[in-house]
């Protein structure tokens, strides 16, 4: 970036010098014959015309630094956009592996509490249940908290029937969870599926 400002400042001091030479020039080339009165008369001219080149100059360089930072802000939100993009590219996958994780959940509640000693079934199902969800756990998924008794957020879940409150403290808010909800990063994958009180 300094050395972006030094080439800047280069430029400028060439223009102006460029400016210069063409006064001069422009100066010696002006014939000399006009009178005392009426000489002063071009130098005011001249001296008017360097100031509209100052001016151009001046504009030149504010259109320039305009550009330069219209670019960076255009560089920074496309690096950003490609960040956000790295973050949940694999989001049409993880979409597809939450069906299988409820699945995983659904045979694990069906073992029961009890525990078998060295069961080997369940020894293989728990490790490959739980490789499952680091793997995810990994890439970002992220469980939503189960809302039960807090109001609705339509933020983060999704309404599916309302039933009559057990109780008056329950109108409007969440009484049971029917699907877990995900988020990936800070975007939201699959929205809880909730039953309200009415």
């Amino acid at each position: 970036m300094g050395k972006d400002k030094e080439k800047d400042q280069k430029e400028a001091q060439q223009d102006t010098e460029v400016v210069n030479e063409k006064e001069e020039v422009s100066e010696q080339e002006e014939p000399k014959s006009e009178p005392d009165s009426e000489s002063e008369q071009p130098v005011e001219e001249e001296l008017s015309e360097s100031e509209k080149h100052a001016i151009e100059l001046a504009e030149a360089k504010d259109k320039y630094l305009r550009l330069y930072s219209e670019f960076e802000n255009y560089r920074r939100r496309t690096s950003k956009e490609k960040m956000d993009f790295l973050k949940t590219a694999n989001e049409g996958l993880i979409k597809e592996f939450l069906p299988i994780l409820d699945d995983f959940e659904r045979a694990e509640n069906s073992f029961g509490e009890a525990k078998k000693e060295k069961d080997p079934v369940r020894e293989g199902f728990d490790i490959i249940y739980k490789k499952f969800q680091s793997t995810l756990d990994k890439q970002g998924l992220k469980e939503i908290e189960n809302p039960q008794g807090k109001p609705l957020d339509t933020e983060l879940h999704e309404a599916v029937t309302q039933f009559p409150a057990p109780s008056e403290d329950l109108k409007g808010k969440v009484i049971d969870q029917v699907e877990k909800g995900y988020t990936l990063g800070d975007k939201v994958v699959r929205f809880a599926k909730v039953v309200v009180g009415a």
